[in-house]
């Protein structure tokens, strides 16, 4: 076997954990196959054989080649004669292979995914590297041209924003998310009265600023259909208001805000629109 076989078995056999690496980063599988086929290019052009670990050194290049794609896809939604929107990547359950599905699938929703969005990319590139793949700093640190201290400051932030909390110093902050939740948990279960018990008797649904539907009974009677979407549903804070984020295969993303008053719902906005999506500000919550 000469040096380039040897080479393509090994890339080959890191492929998966790289477009894992590619999609959490970019929340695109297109963008991710195309950041993995350049690390092959770089990796075929420039092989050195004093590289020791190299699953690692190729992780690192798709790290760099994802952080340049994501600060490409900033400077494209900053130009005012352009309107670039990104939306995740739906993973089909059936798309791939076993171990590519997993390494997709685990611990990586499309609710974190929708919330990575709004991360300045270095901090979206320590994020992932570090929490999500136990990258060093150190190693993290020369992508981003930070120190490693910094990187690690990096990734702290970006923790803090993707997986916000309710302060327990706002007592009317987790009443809402106890309603919130209440919702949420009765809208999985389909269970009809549960939802009654949470909506005021005057409830408005809406759907991306459009009237939709008003009353409890019409309101619950909606909900309860989208069961299938509630179970992949996740709580968050939306614009610092406990709401929910949600995804599922053929029904896109969309983010629901509630208005909470006296303990009921008088008001569900749901938002669907992608621009709209990402001018919010996200954190999931735990569940």
């Amino acid at each position: 076997m000469d040096e380039r076989e040897w080479l393509a078995e090994q890339f080959e056999g890191a492929r998966g954990h790289l477009r894992a690496v590619a999609y959490r980063m970019l929340g695109s599988l297109t963008e991710a196959d195309d950041a993995v086929q350049e690390a092959w290019l770089r990796l075929s052009r420039a092989y050195d054989s004093d590289i020791e670990n190299l699953r690692g050194w190729l992780t690192t290049v798709v790290g760099r080649v994802c952080l340049d794609m994501l600060k490409s896809r900033r400077v494209r939604r900053e130009d005012p004669f352009e309107s670039v929107v990104h939306v995740p990547d739906y993973v089909h359950e059936e798309e791939g292979d076993p171990e590519q599905r997993a390494l997709l699938a685990d611990s990586v929703g499309l609710a974190l995914l929708v919330v990575l969005e709004a991360l300045d990319p270095a901090e979206r590139l320590a994020f992932v590297l570090h929490d999500m793949f136990g990258v060093p700093f150190d190693e993290i640190a020369p992508i981003v041209e930070r120190t490693p201290a910094a990187a690690r400051q990096l990734a702290s932030r970006a923790r803090r924003r993707v997986r916000g909390g309710t302060p327990v110093s706002d007592p009317d902050l987790a009443k809402r998310r106890e309603v919130v939740d209440a919702f949420l948990s009765a809208a999985r279960g389909g269970d009809f009265d549960a939802l009654l018990n949470v909506l005021d008797p005057g409830v408005v649904a809406r759907s991306d600023g459009r009237f939709g539907v008003r009353g409890a009974v019409a309101v619950a009677s909606t909900a309860s259909r989208f069961a299938r979407i509630a179970e992949v549903a996740q709580l968050a804070l939306i614009n610092g208001a406990p709401g929910v984020i949600a995804a599922h295969a053929g029904e896109g993303f969309r983010a629901m805000t509630f208005d909470v008053r006296d303990g009921r719902i008088v008001e569900i906005d749901v938002i669907t629109d992608p621009q709209r999506l990402l001018t919010f500000d996200l954190a999931l919550l735990d569940a």
